[in-house]
């Protein structure tokens, strides 16, 4: 797990040396333990590194492999790197580190782009061909390990963080008016290529990006999430299902201990966390396990202790209780957007990145239940959409905050166009590969609102603290196993029912009957005392004023009864147009 970066000339000038350093410098929180960098006339790239495979410097970053021409920077872990190294070694590859690193350099040198459909892990990745000059780029099959990018004509630059792009200060930092649509619609959500920075794109996942020495770009698309029964499942029962989810999850939590590192669980308490810590039991693991709990507000309750209590004791695990006050709440939100590589109004985004700082002390890996109830459908809208007559006007209704028409209430005129959030929704439910209506609601949540919202946040805070966090329930096999499932058996039942039932041959079942729960913020949602002067203060600055980004009528309204904004999915809008502005002044832009 690490932080890459690089910059590759494409008008025949040097590549700047000061621009790479100044991003790899961004990037050191998510690679503590060494950093480096490999300049080439027009191309220099750089690597931060935090050791989990192989703690040797062999392993050291920019990996250069002369013999074979290639040099790699390189993000993730690649969990079936044993297999494709004995692979690789029976064509004759010799190898002079014990890490899954050297392992891509000499799988594209035998397997070229399509080295990737081998790989079973999180991965983001740079490598540079010495004699063609090519730069090829690629990204992971459910986005896990984030890539962006800025293309000007004459320059590309390349960074694990948006705001690694911007610290060189030469970035152009113009707003994107579509991006803004959808961050006000999608819960904050941009998706990939775009982000709210006009300049700044991020690879999408699944995507290989090849620059060539002449300047030419292509993108390739290497995985497609098809969702809905394949012909060969008619064979299959609800019973069936339980089975062959059970064991696959089995795997992916397996495959999530390959580490020279100890492996430890985010514990919510909650049925998937939970669910992840029973398997690492069965296969005779009892890892350290870690919850998060905060003070409540209006008698919404602000933690699971009791569940996770009750699994840690359960399965002997070495657990830790992280009660955070409402003070260091506050406090700690300046460094969180600081940690965030695009805004992120979820309450707990904050949560996340407390907990990192808490856990970081202790191990250096975590395993994560994030993912679960979009490719197992655990939310509230998709039971709705079993038999909606109007697809996209359904989903609408559940998932966005706002509709166009209160989008256009909020932003200033010039920035307000078509209404690209729902044109997005409509081309995405028209693509072939989902023929229902919830099938395409699960293919759009798991490929675009899962990536975008939960897996962004848990990278970005977790790496905030140099955590690596791995998340089984997004193991690109047990995913293609989601996704073939019969609607119902996901669906009906309250949600997640075919993981729930196969859950009861390893969980608690007061853990799996329980109401569903949330990883709560309410500091955040209902806005009091110094949350809200915090901000009445940054709607109401000069710079905010300055932007014009947002209508003041609006805003004033907001203020007055801030409790009554609260979006389809329980957040607050106040808090998300102050989150933005507050996430554009702490970046510079």
């Amino acid at each position: 797990m690490c932080g890459i970066c690089g910059e590759v000339s494409r008008d025949g000038v040097e590549a700047s040396v000061v621009a790479v350093v100044k991003m790899t410098a961004a990037l050191e929180p998510r690679g503590p333990d060494a950093g480096g960098m490999v300049g080439r006339g027009r191309a220099v790239l750089g690597h931060r590194r935090l050791k989990i495979i192989d703690l040797s410097e062999a392993a050291e970053q920019p990996m250069v492999d002369s013999e074979l021409g290639l040099t790699i920077v390189y993000n993730g872990a690649l969990y079936n790197y044993r297999e494709l190294r004995g692979e690789l070694e029976a064509k004759g590859y010799r190898f002079f580190s014990s890490g899954d690193t050297e392992v891509l350099v000499k799988g594209y040198h035998a397997w070229g782009e399509r080295l990737v459909e081998r790989c079973a892990g999180m991965f983001a990745f740079a490598l540079l061909e010495r004699d063609t000059g090519r730069l090829v780029l690629a990204r992971d099959r459910l986005g896990i390990k984030p890539l962006y990018f800025t293309d000007d004509g004459s320059r590309f630059r390349f960074a694990s963080s948006l705001p690694a792009l911007l610290a060189p200060a030469d970035t152009p930092v113009d707003l994107d008016p579509i991006a803004l649509h959808h961050y006000l619609t999608f819960h904050a959500v941009v998706p990939a290529p775009r982000t709210i920075v006009s300049a700044i794109r991020k690879l999408p996942p699944a995507t290989v990006l090849t620059l060539g020495r002449d300047g030419s770009r292509r993108e390739w698309r290497y995985w497609e999430l098809r969702v809905g029964p394949h012909e060969e499942d008619a064979r299959y029962s609800f019973e069936d299902w339980q089975e062959v989810t059970l064991e696959a999850l089995r795997r992916a939590v397996r495959r999530r201990l390959v580490a020279d590192v100890p492996v430890g669980v985010l514990l919510s308490g909650g049925l998937d966390s939970s669910l992840v810590v029973a398997l690492l039991a069965e296969a005779g693991h009892s890892p350290q396990t870690f919850s998060i709990g905060f003070d409540s507000v209006d008698g919404e309750s602000g933690n699971e202790f009791a569940y996770s209590d009750a699994i840690a004791r359960r399965f002997s695990t070495n657990h830790h209780r992280i009660s955070v006050e409402a003070r260091r709440v506050l406090n700690s939100l300046p460094a969180c957007i600081r940690a965030m590589s695009e805004p992120m109004v979820s309450h707990d985004a904050v949560g996340f990145y407390l907990l990192s700082e808490d856990v970081a002390p202790h191990v250096k890996v975590v395993q994560s239940g994030q993912g679960a109830d979009e490719i197992f459908a655990g939310y509230h809208w998709y039971p709705a959409l079993l038999d909606s007559a109007d697809a996209v006007a359904d989903y609408a209704r559940a998932f966005f905050d706002r509709d166009h028409a209160e989008v256009e209430r909020v932003l200033h005129p010039d920035l307000v166009g078509e209404d690209h959030s729902r044109a997005l929704v409509v081309q995405h439910f028209g693509e072939a590969g989902a023929a229902r209506v919830v099938d395409k609601a699960l293919r759009i949540d798991t490929s675009v609102m899962l990536v975008e919202d939960p897996v962004k946040r848990l990278d970005n805070m977790t790496m905030a603290w140099g955590l690596e966090a791995r998340v089984p329930f997004l193991d690109h096999e047990l995913v293609n196993v989601a996704a073939r499932i019969p609607a119902e058996y996901k669906v009906l039942g309250g949600g997640k029912r075919v993981l729930k039932e196969a859950a009861r041959r390893v969980v608690p079942a007061a853990v799996i009957d329980r109401p569903k729960g949330y990883f709560p913020v309410p500091a955040l949602k209902r806005l009091r005392g110094p949350y809200l002067d915090l901000v009445r203060d940054v709607l109401g600055s000069a710079k905010c004023r300055q932007r014009q980004l947002f209508r003041p009528a609006y805003v004033s309204d907001m203020l007055t009864v801030p409790d009554a904004h609260l979006t389809p999915l329980r957040g607050s809008k106040l808090w998300q147009l102050a989150l933005l502005e507050l996430w554009l002044q702490t970046h510079g832009i």
